[in-house]
C-alpha cells in the first residue's frame, strides 16, 4: 500500500511540475521539462499496473520499474557530468535529490516487492 501511495504522489508531483513548467517556461529548459513529463507518465503507468493487479500487470510494472531505474541513473549521471544540458532540474536530476532520492529508491523497492509477490504467488 505504501508503494502505491508513493507512486501516486510521484505522479501528481511530476505531472503537475512538468505541466506548469512546459506551459510557462518551456523555452528555458525544454529537455528537462520534457523528461519530467515522461517521468510522470512512467509513474502513472506503474501506479495503474499496481492497482490493476494480476500477473500481466505485475510483469508490465516490473519492466517499467526497470526502465524507470535506468532513466534515473542515466539522467542523474547526465546532470552531474553535463550540468549545462539541464538549465533547470528534472524529477530525475541528481538521482532525484530534489525529491529526497525517492526516484532512485522507489523503482528498487518496487522491483523487490514485485519479485517477492511473484514468488509468494507461485509458492
Amino acid at each position: 500500500m505504501l508503494l502505491l501511495w508513493l507512486y501516486g504522489v510521484m505522479v501528481v508531483g511530476a505531472v503537475s511540475r512538468s505541466a506548469v513548467q512546459i506551459s510557462t517556461e518551456f523555452d528555458k529548459a525544454p529537455l528537462a521539462y520534457s523528461l519530467s513529463a515522461v517521468a510522470g507518465l512512467v509513474y502513472g503507468f506503474i501506479t495503474y499496473s499496481l492497482v490493476r493487479g494480476g500477473e500481466r500487470a505485475r510483469r508490465a510494472a516490473l519492466v517499467c520499474c526497470a526502465a524507470e531505474l535506468a532513466g534515473v541513473l542515466v539522467v542523474g549521471t547526465w546532470t552531474l557530468v553535463e550540468p549545462s544540458a539541464f538549465p533547470d532540474a528534472t524529477v530525475w536530476s541528481d538521482y532525484g535529490m530534489g525529491y529526497l532520492f525517492i526516484p532512485v529508491l522507489l523503482p528498487l523497492s518496487a522491483m523487490y516487492w514485485l519479485r517477492k509477490a511473484r514468488v509468494a504467488a507461485l509458492g
